[in-house]
C-alpha cells in the first residue's frame, strides 16, 4: 500500500468520523435509574372491537347563577350539553385499544397491544394525562370548544372489517351535532365530523384542531429520546419539515401554507393525524419543560387551522403506531419520512436493499443475531466483486515495490523526481495507485446506510441475541463504578470485538501488501482504537453487524489471497505491458499530475 492509498484510506477514516460524529444522537447514553411508577394493569386482549362504557364520577365545583349566564351567552343552545356524567367507550383490533370519552367524544387512551416499554408495562401511548386534543369550530358565530360539550355514545355498529362508534349531542331544534370514529385492522383511526350549519358556512371560516401531547417515557434512556422526540409535518408541495430534532430548547414554527399531515414523533413510535383536504396552516412546536421530570419526554403542540366547510364533506385520519417503515410508507404520501433512514443515498439503500432483505428473511427466521450474520452474508456476496478489485490492487502494488523502493534509493531526496518516476512506471505496467481506494470507497455508502438502518428499526427493540438484551441499544457485559469521558460506564462488548476484528483484518491487509512502512503503518491501527470509544452507546445490531463483516472480510481476503490471485502471472503480466508501452506517451491527466508535483515541490524551495 503506498502513500496515495494511505492518504485516502485516512480521508476515508475522517470521513466515517465526521459523519458518526454529526449522527451520534442516534447512540443511546447510559440507562436513567428507574423512577418508581405505579403499575399499569394490563388489560384483556381481544380480536373483535367492543364497546365497554362505564360512568365516571366527578366533582364540580358548586355553580351559580352568573355561571350560567356566562354559559348561556358563550353557548347559546349548546348550553346544556356542557354538563353531563362522562363515559367511556372502546375500539379495539389485535393492534391498538382506543379509549374514548363522552366529555368531547374525544380520544382518552391509546394503548398498543403488541408492543411494551422498556419495564416490561403495557404500552399506553398517550392518555388523559398526557394528551389533550380539541376541536373548536364556529356556530351561529360563537366559537365552540367541542371538548367542552357532554356526547352521548351512540353504540358501536359494524362495517365489514371495521367499526364505528358515534358520539351526538342533541340541539333544540331538533339537529344534533356527530362525532364518528372508524377503526380497521390497523393502526389507522378515521374521525368524521357532522355539523348543522357548516355546510352553508363562510368558505374563509377557519376552524382550530389544538392538540398538546407531554410524550410519555417508553424507552430506556431519557437523553437519547428527547433527542429524538419531534414534531414532523408535510406540506402541500411535498416537502418534509421537523422541529424540535435534537433539541431540548423551546423551537417553533410557524407554517403559512397547505399542511398535509402533523406528526408527533418518538424514537419508536408515533402518533399523527393526517387531513383529507390540506391543513391551512398553524404553528408547532417543542421544549423539554424539565429536564429533572424523567416522566415526560417532551412536550409537543401543534394548532392547526381547518377550513369549515370541509368538516362536512371530509375529515381525519389518526396514526397511533410504530415507527416501521413498511407501515408508514402504506399510511400516506411522505409518512414513512418518519422512519430515518439516513441521508439521501443512504436512505435509498436502506429502502431499496437493506429493509426488503431484512423483511424477507424475518419471515422465516426468528432469530435476529442470525439474521444479522445473514444480512451481512448477502452484503459481502454483492460487494465481493469490488472486494476482488481492492485485493488485486494491493497485489500489484506488492509486486511492484522492489521496482519503488529502487526508484527512491535512485533519486534520494528528490521527492519530485522520484514521484514523477513513479507515475511514469505505473502508466508503463498498467497500475492506477487510487485503484485500490476507489472500490473502499464504493462501499461506504452500504456501511453508512447500515449505520441509520440498525439503530432506528422497531424490529430490533426488545430483541436480545446471545448476552444483548436489546439490539437496538447498546449491550453492557460490565457496568463501570466511574463514567469515562466519550466513552461512558459500561463496556460493550460487541464494540471490543468489532474493533479487535478491525485490528485483525488491517493486520491481514498489510502482510497481504507490504509496502506500508513507517508512521503510515502505525496510523492505520488508529481506527480500530477509536471505534472503540465511537461505538461504545450505540446499537449492539450495528456493532454486532460489523463484527462479523469484518470476520467475513477477514476470510474473503485468505482465500482470495490463495485461490485467485497469483502473484507470478500479475508480474509477468506487468512486464509484458511495460515492454510494450515503453515508448508510450504521457496521458493528459499523468501529465497534469506531474505538472502540478512540480509546482508544489518549487514552492516548497521557493520557502526555503
Amino acid at each position: 500500500m503506498d502513500k496515495n492509498q494511505v492518504t485516502g484510506l485516512i480521508l476515508i477514516s475522517l470521513l466515517m468520523l465526521g459523519y458518526f460524529y454529526f449522527n451520534q444522537d442516534l447512540a443511546p447514553e447510559q440507562p436513567e435509574p428507574q423512577e418508581q411508577i405505579s403499575p399499569v394493569q394490563p388489560q384483556p386482549q381481544v380480536t373483535d372491537q367492543i364497546e365497554v362504557q362505564k360512568q365516571t364520577a366527578t366533582v364540580e365545583p358548586a355553580k351559580d347563577s352568573t355561571y350560567y349566564a356566562q354559559q348561556q351567552a358563550r353557548y347559546g343552545d349548546l348550553a346544556a350539553a356542557l354538563e353531563g356524567q362522562e363515559q367511556e367507550s372502546v375500539l379495539e383490533n389485535e393492534l391498538v385499544k382506543i379509549t374514548f370519552s363522552s366529555k368531547g367524544g374525544s380520544i382518552k387512551q391509546v394503548w398498543l397491544k403488541e408492543y411494551t416499554t422498556f419495564d416490561d408495562r403495557p404500552l399506553i401511548l398517550l392518555d388523559e394525562n398526557s394528551s389533550d386534543m380539541s376541536l373548536l369550530v364556529n356556530l351561529a358565530g360563537k366559537e365552540v370548544s367541542l371538548a367542552d360539550l357532554y356526547f352521548k355514545a351512540m353504540g358501536v355498529t359494524q362495517e365489514g372489517d371495521s367499526s364505528q362508534l358515534q358520539f351526538q349531542v342533541s340541539l333544540p331544534d331538533g339537529s344534533s351535532i356527530n362525532q364518528y370514529y372508524t377503526l380497521g385492522k390497523s393502526y389507522e383511526l378515521r374521525h368524521r365530523i357532522a355539523t348543522p350549519g357548516l355546510e352553508n358556512s363562510d368558505p374563509t371560516a377557519l376552524a382550530r384542531f389544538s392538540w398538546n401531547n407531554r410524550l410519555k417515557k417508553v424507552e430506556r434512556g431519557i437523553e437519547e429520546s428527547r433527542r429524538q422526540a419531534a414534531v414532523n409535518y408535510y406540506l402541500g408541495d411535498g416537502s418534509f419539515e421537523d422541529v424540535g430534532d435534537g433539541s431540548n430548547d423551546l423551537e417553533e414554527a410557524v407554517v403559512n401554507q397547505p399542511i398535509r399531515w402533523v406528526a408527533m414523533k418518538q424514537k419508536f413510535f408515533t402518533a399523527g393525524i393526517i387531513a383529507d383536504h390540506p391543513f391551512q396552516g398553524g404553528a408547532v412546536s417543542t421544549q423539554v419543560r424539565s429536564e429533572e421530570d424523567t416522566t415526560v419526554i417532551k412536550e409537543l403542540q401543534a394548532v392547526l387551522n381547518i377550513s369549515q366547510s370541509n368538516l362536512q364533506s371530509s375529515g381525519f385520519t389518526y396514526y397511533f403506531g410504530p415507527n416501521d417503515y413498511q407501515i408508514t410508507k402504506k399510511v400516506t404520501e411522505g409518512f414513512s419520512k418518519n422512519v430515518y433512514l439516513g441521508w439521501l443515498v443512504f436512505a435509498w439503500i436502506n429502502k431499496l436493499l437493506i429493509i426488503p432483505v431484512f423483511s424477507f428473511l424475518q419471515d422465516f427466521i426468528s432469530s435476529y443475531g442470525l439474521i444479522i450474520i445473514i444480512l451481512a452474508f448477502f452484503i459481502k456476496i454483492i460487494l465481493s466483486p469490488i472486494s476482488y478489485k481492492s485485493y488485486l490492487s494491493m497485489a500489484k502494488m506488492k509486486v511492484l515495490k522492489p521496482q519503488l523502493d529502487e526508484i527512491k534509493e535512485r533519486h534520494g531526496d528528490d521527492m519530485q523526481k522520484a514521484q514523477a518516476e513513479q507515475m511514469k512506471l505505473y502508466g508503463k505496467v498498467g497500475v492506477n495507485p487510487l485503484s485500490g481506494c476507489i472500490p473502499m470507497l464504493l462501499q461506504m455508502p452500504i456501511l453508512l446506510a447500515m449505520f441509520n438502518f440498525f439503530p432506528n428499526s422497531i424490529e430490533l427493540r426488545q430483541a436480545g441475541f446471545l448476552w444483548a438484551t436489546d439490539l437496538s441499544s447498546y449491550d453492557s457485559v460490565l457496568s463501570l463504578p466511574f463514567s469515562i469521558p466519550f466513552y461512558g460506564s459500561h463496556v460493550s462488548l460487541f464494540t471490543l470485538l468489532m474493533a479487535a476484528s478491525t485490528l485483525l483484518y488491517t493486520w491481514s491487509n498489510q502482510q497481504m501488501n507490504a509496502s506500508m512502512q513507517g508512521p503510515m503503518k502505525s496510523m492505520q491501527y488508529l481506527m480500530p482504537v477509536m471505534m472503540i470509544f465511537f461505538f461504545n452507546n450505540f446499537s449492539s445490531g450495528l456493532t454486532f453487524y460489523y463484527f462479523v463483516l469484518n470476520i467475513l472480510n477477514f476470510g474473503q481476503q485468505a482465500i482470495i489471497k490463495k485461490f485467485f490471485i497469483d502473484e507470478k502471472k500479475i508480474l509477468r503480466i506487468m512486464e509484458e505491458n511495460k515492454a510494450r508501452n515503453k515508448n508510450k506517451k504521457k496521458s493528459k491527466f499523468q501529465q497534469r499530475l506531474e505538472d502540478a508535483m512540480k509546482a508544489a515541490e518549487d514552492s516548497k524551495k521557493a520557502k526555503k
